[in-house]
């Protein structure tokens, strides 16, 4: 072997500085490189004999992070799972209004405990997680899911199927938060993507829960639900294997931590989640007149049947999905604030349109408004924990919370607008809400590089 003196004659200075680094030190400036998986005789000997790329590298450089889909698909999986249940439970009053001869105040009262359990418990989990991470609540959460449908399967009265009902929104306000977390921890900088990749299992879920309940729970009664457990189940299973990647991660090394500061000022930040809020409140008021009421707006404007009005809801929910999965690379593209402009504001004219379409135009704007409509919430997501760093739990749970209580109070309120003025006012009423969508200009600019990741 060439001795290390000769070496370091022979060899170019970037290659002399490396060597006399793991003479000294048994470490190299260059540590991310390939050559510091050697042993201390083996470097001596690589560096001596062929300079390579790695050898020459920048030092303290290292490969980007890469995105990690496995995750991001079992993270979709469980939200496909999850979402179905819970829209499984809305889609199944009909059954417990028979069957235990309830009233509508007290399935509306069904509805807010659900809803509150759901809404208002997931900003108080994002809150707590961020400061103490607990890898395994994913599954904990699914586990009081899992409990919920089978006490609502052999529920014998109105007080326990509330207490089931609470039981399930419990499962959802946990879920929620800590699996955007991990989106965001798996999405190698990409962060858009992650979020899109994460919704569009809850969008799917929910589209498919009402169509299991037909085909499954109301021929055969109450104890079919019971079935559904085994969904819950699975995702118990897969989530278990999230909890430990997640675990993992916290294990590693620390990385050099992440600015912690937002990139405006405080009342800034303030300012913006205004904003961000009043947009939030038009998107999801809008999105509850198309989920609860297309199907009876079609039937009383063009008297069609209820097969017709639910293909015209599925190809809405359908282009509800393809926004959600396509909004979030495109804002990583082109910018997030640039994507809630369009999709907020740019729906209004296919809005305004809306009440006075044809059957056949009806079908169309319904899909350009659904997709358009979509595409701004993992972007909105994104931004706002881009611009309160450190809190992506808390991000989480406030806006889902709020995607959760304002589609929820959003139908209750459009359903008693209805009774009063007709289905046609509220059609028409709600047509003006995206051109809340101007309030966007004043969403500042946040220069956060889109291929840098941040740490969760």
């Amino acid at each position: 072997m060439v001795s290390l003196g000769a070496s370091l004659r022979i060899q170019p200075p970037e290659i002399r500085a490396c060597a006399k680094s793991w003479a000294a030190h048994y470490s190299c400036a260059c540590a991310k490189s390939t050559l510091c998986t050697l042993p201390y005789s083996s470097k001596i000997q690589t560096v001596s004999s062929t300079p390579t790329t790695a050898a020459l590298a920048t030092p303290g450089s290292a490969p980007a992070e890469q995105t990690k889909f496995r995750i991001l698909g079992a993270i979709s999986f469980s939200h496909f799972l999850n979402d179905m249940i819970q829209s499984l439970m809305l889609a199944i009053y009909p059954l417990f209004k028979t069957d235990f001869h309830l009233n509508f105040a007290q399935i509306g009262l069904i509805t807010l405990t659900y809803q509150f359990t759901a809404s208002l418990l997931q900003p108080v989990v994002g809150a707590y997680t961020d400061k103490h991470p607990k890898p395994y609540s994913l599954a904990v959460g699914m586990g009081f899911t899992l409990t919920g449908l089978l006490v609502l399967s052999i529920a014998p009265s109105f007080p326990v199927l509330l207490m089931a009902a609470a039981m399930v929104g419990t499962g959802s306000s946990i879920f929620h938060p800590e699996s955007s977390r991990v989106a965001r921890m798996a999405s190698g900088g990409r962060h858009g993507l992650a979020q899109s990749i994460f919704q569009v299992g809850g969008n799917a879920g929910t589209a498919t829960g009402p169509l299991l309940a037909a085909w499954i729970v109301l021929p055969h009664g109450q104890k079919s639900i019971a079935w559904f457990s085994l969904a819950a189940l699975l995702a118990i299973i897969v989530l278990t294997g999230v909890g430990r990647w997640y675990g993992h991660q916290h294990r590693l090394p620390k990385k050099a931590a992440a600015n912690k500061e937002s990139p405006v000022p405080p009342h800034l930040v303030r300012r913006t989640l205004a904003v961000l809020l009043a947009l939030i409140f038009s998107k999801f008021f809008y999105l509850a007149s198309i989920n609860s009421y297309l199907i009876f707006y079609l039937m009383h404007k063009f008297h069609v049947s209820t097969e017709v009005g639910q293909y015209h809801l599925f190809v809405f929910l359908a282009a509800v999905a393809a926004g959600t999965l396509l909004g979030g690379p495109i804002g990583d593209r082109i910018g997030r604030k640039a994507v809630i402009w369009v999709s907020i504001l740019g729906v209004a004219p296919f809005t305004l349109l809306l009440p006075y379409a044809s059957l056949e135009m009806s079908a169309v704007l319904s899909a350009i408004i659904g997709f358009m409509l979509a595409s701004a919430f993992p972007s909105m997501v994104v931004y706002a924990q881009e611009l309160i760093p450190g809190k992506v739990g808390t991000v989480a749970g406030l806006f889902f919370g709020l995607a959760f209580g304002l589609g929820g109070i959003g139908a209750a309120v459009l359903g008693q607008l209805a009774d009063m003025w007709g289905i046609d006012a509220v059609y028409t009423l709600c047509s003006f809400l995206p051109l809340i969508g101007l309030l966007a200009v004043f969403l500042p600019n946040l220069h956060t590089p889109a291929a840098k990741p941040v740490a969760a």
